[in-house]
Protein backbone atom coordinates (compact mmCIF):
# COMPACT_ATOMS: atom_id res chain seq x y z
CA UNK A 1 0.00 0.00 0.00
CA UNK A 2 1.38 3.53 -1.05
CA UNK A 3 2.64 5.66 1.80
CA UNK A 4 0.71 9.15 1.86
CA UNK A 5 2.21 10.67 4.80
CA UNK A 6 5.70 10.37 6.14
CA UNK A 7 8.33 12.42 8.80
CA UNK A 8 12.09 12.56 9.06
CA UNK A 9 14.00 13.17 12.35
CA UNK A 10 10.86 15.47 13.15
CA UNK A 11 11.94 17.46 16.39
CA UNK A 12 10.04 20.79 17.95
CA UNK A 13 10.78 22.90 20.66
CA UNK A 14 9.07 25.48 22.68
CA UNK A 15 10.84 27.85 24.09
CA UNK A 16 8.83 29.84 26.78
CA UNK A 17 9.09 30.32 29.20
CA UNK A 18 12.69 27.88 29.33
CA UNK A 19 13.52 25.58 26.17
CA UNK A 20 11.87 22.27 25.71
CA UNK A 21 11.93 18.96 23.41
CA UNK A 22 8.07 18.62 22.85
CA UNK A 23 8.52 16.39 19.97
CA UNK A 24 11.95 14.11 19.31
CA UNK A 25 13.19 12.50 16.20
CA UNK A 26 9.79 11.64 14.85
CA UNK A 27 9.91 8.92 12.01
CA UNK A 28 6.53 7.67 10.85
CA UNK A 29 4.55 6.68 7.46
CA UNK A 30 1.19 6.48 7.32
CA UNK A 31 -0.18 4.29 3.97
CA UNK A 32 -3.36 5.39 1.66
CA UNK A 33 -6.92 4.49 3.61
CA UNK A 34 -5.41 3.79 6.71
CA UNK A 35 -7.35 4.55 9.87
CA UNK A 36 -4.41 5.59 12.80
CA UNK A 37 -5.13 6.84 16.11
CA UNK A 38 -2.40 8.53 18.08
CA UNK A 39 -2.69 8.02 21.60
CA UNK A 40 -0.64 8.99 25.19
CA UNK A 41 -1.03 10.93 28.10
CA UNK A 42 -1.99 14.36 28.21
CA UNK A 43 1.46 16.77 27.73
CA UNK A 44 3.27 13.38 25.39
CA UNK A 45 2.95 15.83 22.04
CA UNK A 46 -0.07 13.72 20.52
CA UNK A 47 -1.38 17.08 19.72
CA UNK A 48 1.70 19.12 19.04
CA UNK A 49 2.39 16.55 16.14
CA UNK A 50 -0.77 16.69 14.79
CA UNK A 51 -0.26 19.85 13.80
CA UNK A 52 3.24 19.55 12.70
CA UNK A 53 1.39 16.96 10.08
CA UNK A 54 -1.27 19.18 9.12
CA UNK A 55 1.25 21.79 8.24
CA UNK A 56 -0.80 24.40 10.44
CA UNK A 57 2.48 24.78 12.61
CA UNK A 58 5.85 25.33 10.54
CA UNK A 59 8.48 26.02 13.57
CA UNK A 60 10.02 22.73 13.60
CA UNK A 61 13.64 20.40 12.56
CA UNK A 62 13.37 17.76 9.96
CA UNK A 63 10.95 16.97 7.10
CA UNK A 64 7.40 16.30 6.53
CA UNK A 65 6.10 14.09 3.16
CA UNK A 66 2.59 14.15 2.41
CA UNK A 67 0.93 13.47 -0.58
CA UNK A 68 4.53 13.17 -2.96
CA UNK A 69 4.75 16.67 -1.39
CA UNK A 70 7.90 17.73 0.94
CA UNK A 71 5.59 20.62 2.31
CA UNK A 72 8.79 21.69 4.44
CA UNK A 73 10.04 24.84 3.83
CA UNK A 74 7.02 26.15 1.85
CA UNK A 75 6.09 29.59 2.30
CA UNK A 76 2.35 30.50 3.86
CA UNK A 77 0.80 31.09 0.94
CA UNK A 78 1.43 27.77 -0.50
CA UNK A 79 1.02 25.87 2.75
CA UNK A 80 -2.97 26.99 2.81
CA UNK A 81 -3.21 26.15 -0.56
CA UNK A 82 -2.02 22.93 -0.38
CA UNK A 83 -3.89 22.09 2.47
CA UNK A 84 -7.15 23.46 1.50
CA UNK A 85 -6.95 21.31 -1.72
CA UNK A 86 -5.32 18.01 0.48
CA UNK A 87 -6.42 17.70 4.04
CA UNK A 88 -9.87 18.04 5.96
CA UNK A 89 -9.11 19.24 9.51
CA UNK A 90 -11.11 18.56 12.67
CA UNK A 91 -11.14 20.31 16.13
CA UNK A 92 -12.15 18.65 19.56
CA UNK A 93 -14.39 22.40 18.95
CA UNK A 94 -16.24 22.55 15.95
CA UNK A 95 -15.53 26.43 15.53
CA UNK A 96 -18.59 26.41 12.95
CA UNK A 97 -19.97 30.04 12.38
CA UNK A 98 -22.92 29.80 14.84
CA UNK A 99 -24.84 33.12 12.70
CA UNK A 100 -24.54 30.36 9.59
CA UNK A 101 -26.40 27.92 8.34
CA UNK A 102 -24.98 24.13 8.57
CA UNK A 103 -25.30 24.29 4.96
CA UNK A 104 -22.96 27.67 4.67
CA UNK A 105 -20.58 26.36 7.30
CA UNK A 106 -19.67 23.54 4.90
CA UNK A 107 -19.53 25.34 1.77
CA UNK A 108 -17.40 27.58 3.73
CA UNK A 109 -13.81 25.94 2.39
CA UNK A 110 -14.96 25.04 -1.22
CA UNK A 111 -15.85 28.74 -1.48
CA UNK A 112 -12.59 29.61 -0.46
CA UNK A 113 -11.14 27.33 -2.76
CA UNK A 114 -13.31 28.85 -5.61
CA UNK A 115 -12.73 25.71 -8.24
CA UNK A 116 -16.72 25.15 -8.80
CA UNK A 117 -19.74 27.65 -8.74
CA UNK A 118 -21.66 28.07 -5.90
CA UNK A 119 -24.75 26.00 -7.35
CA UNK A 120 -22.11 23.18 -7.67
CA UNK A 121 -20.66 23.43 -3.97
CA UNK A 122 -24.10 23.97 -2.34
CA UNK A 123 -24.90 20.15 -4.14
CA UNK A 124 -21.70 18.92 -2.94
CA UNK A 125 -22.35 20.23 0.51
CA UNK A 126 -25.58 18.96 0.63
CA UNK A 127 -24.24 15.47 -0.25
CA UNK A 128 -21.56 16.03 2.65
CA UNK A 129 -23.92 16.83 4.65
CA UNK A 130 -26.33 13.49 4.03
CA UNK A 131 -23.30 11.29 4.39
CA UNK A 132 -23.02 12.12 8.17
CA UNK A 133 -27.34 12.11 8.87
CA UNK A 134 -27.46 15.78 8.78
CA UNK A 135 -28.87 16.63 5.29
CA UNK A 136 -32.33 17.30 7.16
CA UNK A 137 -30.65 20.00 9.40
CA UNK A 138 -29.12 22.28 6.19
CA UNK A 139 -31.46 24.93 7.03
CA UNK A 140 -30.70 25.32 10.22
CA UNK A 141 -28.55 27.93 12.19
CA UNK A 142 -25.54 25.97 13.12
CA UNK A 143 -25.49 27.48 16.98
CA UNK A 144 -29.21 25.83 17.10
CA UNK A 145 -27.70 22.31 16.61
CA UNK A 146 -26.74 20.05 19.47
CA UNK A 147 -23.31 19.34 20.36
CA UNK A 148 -23.16 16.15 18.40
CA UNK A 149 -25.09 17.77 15.90
CA UNK A 150 -22.72 20.39 15.28
CA UNK A 151 -19.67 17.99 15.31
CA UNK A 152 -20.88 16.20 12.44
CA UNK A 153 -21.22 19.55 10.43
CA UNK A 154 -17.66 19.95 11.02
CA UNK A 155 -17.38 16.50 10.01
CA UNK A 156 -18.95 17.54 6.79
CA UNK A 157 -17.03 20.64 6.16
CA UNK A 158 -13.95 18.92 6.45
CA UNK A 159 -14.77 16.36 3.74
CA UNK A 160 -16.16 19.76 0.92
CA UNK A 161 -12.75 19.54 -0.86
CA UNK A 162 -12.77 15.48 -1.12
CA UNK A 163 -9.04 16.08 0.90
CA UNK A 164 -6.96 12.85 0.68
CA UNK A 165 -6.10 12.82 4.69
CA UNK A 166 -8.43 13.88 7.22
CA UNK A 167 -6.84 15.09 10.70
CA UNK A 168 -9.01 15.39 13.73
CA UNK A 169 -7.63 16.17 16.90
CA UNK A 170 -9.39 14.51 19.95
CA UNK A 171 -13.05 14.83 17.64
CA UNK A 172 -15.13 12.73 19.76
CA UNK A 173 -13.69 14.41 23.17
CA UNK A 174 -16.89 16.33 23.69
CA UNK A 175 -19.76 13.84 22.03
CA UNK A 176 -21.43 11.38 24.20
CA UNK A 177 -21.11 7.49 23.08
CA UNK A 178 -23.61 7.35 20.56
CA UNK A 179 -22.63 10.44 18.63
CA UNK A 180 -19.11 9.11 19.25
CA UNK A 181 -20.30 6.11 17.94
CA UNK A 182 -21.22 8.08 15.02
CA UNK A 183 -18.19 9.89 14.09
CA UNK A 184 -16.23 6.35 14.55
CA UNK A 185 -18.84 5.10 11.63
CA UNK A 186 -18.18 7.72 9.23
CA UNK A 187 -14.53 7.75 9.54
CA UNK A 188 -14.11 4.11 9.11
CA UNK A 189 -16.71 4.81 6.04
CA UNK A 190 -14.65 7.37 4.97
CA UNK A 191 -11.48 4.59 4.96
CA UNK A 192 -12.83 2.37 3.19
CA UNK A 193 -13.70 4.73 0.22
CA UNK A 194 -9.98 5.28 0.41
CA UNK A 195 -9.23 8.51 2.43
CA UNK A 196 -6.61 8.64 5.34
CA UNK A 197 -7.44 9.06 8.99
CA UNK A 198 -5.19 10.34 11.74
CA UNK A 199 -6.71 10.87 14.84
CA UNK A 200 -5.90 12.06 18.01
CA UNK A 201 -7.72 10.65 21.03
CA UNK A 202 -7.97 10.21 24.45
CA UNK A 203 -10.84 7.26 24.15
CA UNK A 204 -8.98 3.97 24.32
CA UNK A 205 -12.46 1.92 22.65
CA UNK A 206 -12.10 4.53 19.65
CA UNK A 207 -8.65 4.11 19.38
CA UNK A 208 -8.86 0.46 19.72
CA UNK A 209 -11.40 -0.45 16.49
CA UNK A 210 -9.09 1.72 14.27
CA UNK A 211 -6.86 0.54 11.71
CA UNK A 212 -3.63 1.01 13.68
CA UNK A 213 -2.34 2.70 17.43
CA UNK A 214 1.03 4.48 17.72
CA UNK A 215 1.61 5.15 21.41
CA UNK A 216 3.86 8.07 22.51
CA UNK A 217 5.33 9.07 25.44
CA UNK A 218 7.49 12.67 26.28
CA UNK A 219 7.30 13.35 23.00
CA UNK A 220 8.25 10.08 21.50
CA UNK A 221 6.50 7.42 19.03
CA UNK A 222 6.92 4.19 21.91
CA UNK A 223 4.38 1.93 19.96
Amino acid sequence: MAEILKTYKVNKYFTEPEKFHVIKDIDMSIHTSEFVSIVGKSGCGKSTLLYLLSTLDTNYEGRIEINNTVVTGLSQNELAKFRNENIGFIFQFHFLLPEFTALENVMLPALKRGKFSKEEIEAMAMEKLGSVQMRDFAMKPSGKLSGGQQQRVAVARALINNPKIIMADEPTGNLDSVNTGLVFDIFKELAAKGNTIIAVTHDNDFAGKSDRIIEMKDGEIVR
